[in-house]
């Protein structure tokens, strides 16, 4: 009867031993291959996005697709592969972009981007023009006044394949979807 209890006992921790690992393993599998998971540092992205938001972004939105113009993703910086950017996709692979008094222009249309999303009006700056090449893409932030963006990098531009996800949601502080902001 002992025998039989410690048996039954090893079983049972091997039981849990089997469910932890496959648990770790999923969620390892979860994070490396479907999400991002990332923490906003700074307020470059207000309103839509505070500082110290968590947010979740899906790594196989442009599996089968390009990234379209607004949306908001998560990607290295082009200045420093370490660090993870979160920001807004302005200029689309072979556009030009111009920043007059503080608006978004694209290929020299006469009317700027309806950017209806950005915090407070910008600065009256002029930055630009910018020639986006093949495969990469413009990034600015909402907040375009305290906003470290494709304006001021040494690298201007973002390649497709440092685009880690669109973002989805944000989970932290509460639930909020960022699919249509």
């Amino acid at each position: 009867m002992v025998e039989t209890d410690k048996q039954e006992l090893k079983r049972e921790i091997i039981s849990w031993t089997k469910t932890v690992v496959l648990a770790v393993v999923f969620a390892l599998c979860i994070t490396q291959f479907v999400i991002v998971n990332a923490k906003v540092p700074t307020g470059s992205m207000m309103d839509n996005i505070q500082p110290n938001d968590r947010i979740v972004a899906f790594r196989l939105s442009y599996l089968n697709s390009d990234p379209k113009r607004f949306d908001i993703v998560v990607f290295h910086n082009p200045d420093n592969r370490s660090q993870l950017y979160v920001k807004r996709i302005i200029g689309l692979p072979e556009e030009t972009v111009t920043i007059r008094d503080g608006k978004v222009y694209i290929n020299n249309e006469p009317v700027p981007l309806d950017d209806s999303f950005v915090r407070e009006p910008p600065y009256k700056e002029d930055f630009g023009p910018y020639t986006v090449p093949m495969e990469h893409y413009f990034m600015m932030g909402d907040n375009r006044n305290t906003s470290l963006d494709a304006r001021y990098w040494d690298n201007k531009y973002v390649p497709k394949n440092d685009i880690l996800g669109k973002v989805l949601f944000r989970y932290y502080p509460g639930i909020k979807s960022l699919l249509d902001i």
